[in-house]
């Protein structure tokens, strides 16, 4: 059953931290999205790098600048703990990401986009993020940040 305007309203504002944390995560993976796809073009198109290797590099960047970001904005209250546990914790979380993200990347990339060319990657690497963002949200919200009101 597909909920109502009013009942999405209604969830919104009983939720409104939750979901206010929801955007700025979104936000914050924006600017990582900026970072991964930049990197992956750089690794691709200058550096020569195969395509999962660029991915590699370009995913690790976004999930340090990730990191730093939704630490100090998405869930400030997060910094009263210690950063070495909650980095690694951040880490894990984002190995199964990369994970994901890899899998669809090189898929899309392979058996949907490769006569496409630089638009088929990133398109693909597009559509592997957006996948990613839940995941990572999720489970980042459930553990790395859990506790945080």
């Amino acid at each position: 059953m597909i909920p109502s305007v009013t009942q999405l309203r209604t969830l919104a504002m009983e939720n409104r931290r939750e979901l206010t944390r929801f955007i700025k995560f979104g936000i914050v993976g924006t600017i990582g999205a900026v970072v991964d796809f930049s990197v992956l073009n750089l690794g691709i198109q200058i550096f020569g790098l195969d395509k999962w290797l660029a991915n590699t590099f370009s995913f690790s960047a976004a999930v340090l600048s990730n990191f730093t970001w939704n630490r100090l904005w998405t869930f400030p209250e997060s910094r009263d703990r210690a950063v070495g546990t909650q980095l690694v914790q951040f880490v894990i979380v984002n190995v199964v990401g990369y994970a994901i993200n890899q899998a669809i990347f090189l898929s899309l990339d392979h058996y949907l986009f490769s006569s496409w060319g630089t638009l088929g990657y990133n398109l693909a690497k597009a559509i592997a993020i957006g996948v990613v963002l839940f995941w990572n949200f999720g489970a980042n919200r459930v553990w790395t940040y859990k506790g945080i009101r």
